[in-house]
């Protein structure tokens, strides 16, 4: 009997512990939580994720969760490939360090100076160097346009003409209210539209943007800085994206982050099925700008808060419901687009921070209609069939006798964007656009960017093959390839200075840098074998001279 008594009380003691050790596994990560929060972190939650998980909305209120939607239990995606965390994105330079270097590198002479910008220490600081400035001040960066007819520009503003916002549908944007909107005023003069509406004004049939407009810089920090009013899903495409309208009525087109930096694409992935990268829409920017064409919308880099600047922001009920919080307690949304909109490939912040791209969008198609051509060089998007363009060696040929290529500089173009797109390794450009109102005789636009810079590995030669196979190219194009090329006008040390000034810089690792210096001499070989094979004068055309800038086109043989 004794025996009995004392083997229950040993079963109640293991009972007890047992318990015990299920409490303080409970409690533990609360009071790691606890810990971190009191920590000074230098991106804080704008909500406390718990909260937000117990919340429950009142009955026909769209800010919070309705009863029928309960919360998930799902898995943690944040050491996935579309993880949103990078270990570039969240370390930053503090504004006192930016400044200080600022001011050491203005007290330096300008020998010092061309010293400094090759010093590695140098390499973070967000200093507008002497190269940049120094390649906008070369003569093949200072051509200028030809004379300006009204059908040449894409609006034709009259300055002396006041807006009445009477006869437009939306509000008027001239001043700032007391919560930070702009508003109404009576009239306003074009110097004092918003800056998205200036970018837009100033198109024109030979430029999207010109070479030293301080409206696109203004633009750019407005995408940055403009408070976030509304949010909704971009319809079409394999991914997610967000269009963003902005307090003075702008709007940009929001690509989320996917994957870090460092992550390069698999080398299994077909370049259709690759995720698409908000660093790639960046750098394409930047390096669109300093080959000198100017023909991708302006795009800058923002940190965005997913709760404050999405989920409470948006109308549109479909993206809301698909917000979650993982088991690591960061929310988290999928949306819903044709493939990679599921809880297998949610967007997770860290906790609720998510980094992206935001493109400034081109004027309304009801304004300004566009056109979109198919690119002659376009892949097949199948994993088994070829383009005719990979089989046949003599496409270019066929491609010459067919309008718009037969004429112009449409094929001329053609070329450009083909070295544009190899450059970043970009095998997607499927098609293209040009503003209707001018014609054949434009430039093209380069939109979607974001599958290029997968991998810094591996130069995808297919790419070229548009200008392997036609062996033409403009004049001042192979100009400032060259150019581009020296030690002095280094195309990676262009990229890094141009990519400090973007708020998530970072923006490029080391290894796509070089890859760049590396692609433009395979470019360059190319060039140099179509130019010994055919000759200069027929490869090479002369685009500097005065009756192809008068009519804007290339002269004709």
């Amino acid at each position: 009997m004794i025996l009995f008594r004392k083997f229950r009380v040993l079963i109640l003691m293991v009972f007890l512990i047992a318990c015990s050790m299920h409490i303080m596994i409970d409690l533990l990560p609360k009071l790691e939580r606890r810990s971190s929060s009191a920590c000074s972190c230098s991106h804080t939650p704008s909500e406390e994720p718990q909260n937000w998980a117990k919340h429950r909305a009142k009955p026909g209120s769209e800010s919070g969760w309705p009863n029928k939607h309960t919360l998930r239990i799902l898995q943690d995606f944040s050491n996935e490939p579309n993880s949103n965390l990078s270990s570039h994105s969240l370390e930053k330079i503090t504004v006192g360090e930016r400044s200080e270097t600022l001011k050491r590198f203005e007290q330096l002479t300008g020998d010092e100076k061309r010293h400094a910008a090759r010093d590695s220490t140098l390499k973070n600081a967000a200093v507008k160097g002497s190269r940049l400035s120094a390649l906008f001040e070369h003569p093949l960066y200072t051509r200028p346009l030809p004379p300006l007819t009204d059908e040449d520009t894409l609006f034709n503003v009259n300055t002396d003409i006041r807006f009445d916002p009477k006869a437009a549908e939306n509000p008027e944007w001239n001043g700032e209210g007391k919560d930070g909107d702009y508003a109404p005023t009576g009239e306003m003069s074009s110097d004092t539209y918003p800056n998205w509406l200036r970018f837009h004004i100033g198109i024109n049939r030979y430029e999207l943007y010109s070479r030293h407009n301080p409206v696109i810089d203004a633009m750019l920090k407005d995408l940055v800085s403009q408070r976030i009013t509304s949010v909704a899903m971009k319809s079409g495409g394999t991914q997610l994206k967000l269009i963003m309208t902005f307090q003075n009525y702008g709007q940009a087109l929001f690509k989320p982050m996917k994957q870090t930096r460092e992550q390069e694409t698999p080398p299994d992935f077909f370049y259709f099925s690759d995720f698409e990268r908000h660093n790639a829409e960046i750098a394409a920017y930047h390096l669109d700008r300093i080959l000198d064409f100017r023909r991708v919308p302006p795009v800058t880099g923002r940190l965005v808060n997913m709760t404050k600047e999405i989920r409470d922001v948006t109308r549109d009920k479909k993206l809301w419901r698909t917000f979650f919080i993982s088991p690591a307690n960061n929310i988290c949304f999928y949306g819903e687009c044709s493939y990679y909109c599921s809880t297998e490939h949610a967007l997770c912040g860290k906790p609720d921070q998510i980094e992206g791209s935001l493109a400034a969008f081109l004027p309304d198609l009801a304004l300004a209609k566009r056109r979109t051509w198919r690119n002659p060089w376009r892949r097949s998007y199948h994993k088994r069939k070829k383009a005719e363009w990979e089989v046949d060696p003599d496409y270019c040929e066929e491609v010459k006798q067919t309008p718009p290529y037969d004429s112009g500089t449409r094929l001329l173009d053609i070329m450009d964007m083909t070295i544009f797109d190899f450059l970043m390794g970009n095998m997607d450009r499927h098609h293209y656009e040009t503003f209707e109102k001018f014609g054949n005789e434009t430039f093209i636009i380069h939109l979607d960017n974001g599958r290029g810079f997968g991998k810094h590995s591996h130069d995808e030669l297919s790419i070229l093959v548009p200008l392997s196979q036609c062996c033409r190219m403009k004049k001042s194009t192979h100009l400032r390839l060259q150019l581009l090329a020296k030690e002095e006008f280094k195309l990676s040390a262009l990229m890094e200075e141009s990519l400090q000034a973007d708020t998530l810089s970072p923006i490029l690792i080391r290894p796509h840098l070089e890859a760049m210096d590396r692609r433009l001499r395979l470019v360059l070989q190319v060039l140099a074998d179509c130019i010994e094979k055919e000759g200069y004068s027929n490869v090479v055309e002369d685009d500097l001279l005065v009756e192809g800038l008068n009519t804007g086109t290339a002269p004709q043989r």
